[in-house]
């Protein structure tokens, strides 16, 4: 048995080549071989996000705090609150992040294909992002219940 303490780990910055915006992440775990799971906290300012990018395995996104958005290519843009849990198939191309007013964050659940985990590609648009902020403030008094 491993036990991770709070605390024990450093945070770092989200890397400007793959985020808009101010980003922490916080490493929760990474299992050693055979197994290939990883996990860690994201939390994304205000109006920050992630680039395009897709997973070889897929993820899967809990979130913990605030408001955000995520979208698939070719889809809506969709508002996600505390307690929502978003599943990305594999190889999809999408986005995360906060929403325009408000912070969040997000536990994020990858797996390891031959040491992979993630293909960045170009950054989301302002245009793209904006469209999002064009429905709501993303007040979580006015998301859907």
């Amino acid at each position: 048995m491993d036990i991770k303490r709070a605390g024990s780990q450093p945070s770092s910055k989200g890397p400007l080549e793959n985020f808009t915006g101010t980003v922490r992440v916080d490493p929760l775990f990474d299992r050693a071989d055979p197994a290939r799971v990883l996990g860690v906290s994201v939390t994304f300012e205000p109006c920050a996000r992630t680039a395009w990018h897709t997973h070889p395995l897929g993820q899967t996104l809990i979130v913990t705090a605030g408001c955000g958005r995520v979208q698939r290519w070719g889809g809506p843009v969709e508002d996600i609150r505390p307690g929502d849990v978003v599943s990305i198939a594999p190889g999809k191309k999408h986005w995360h992040g906060a929403a325009p007013s408000t912070a969040m964050t997000h536990i994020a659940i990858v797996e390891k294909l031959d040491g992979k985990t993630v293909e960045w590609m170009e950054k989301v648009s302002e245009e793209q992002y904006g469209a999002a902020s064009e429905r709501s403030d993303a007040n979580p008094a006015t998301l859907p219940v």
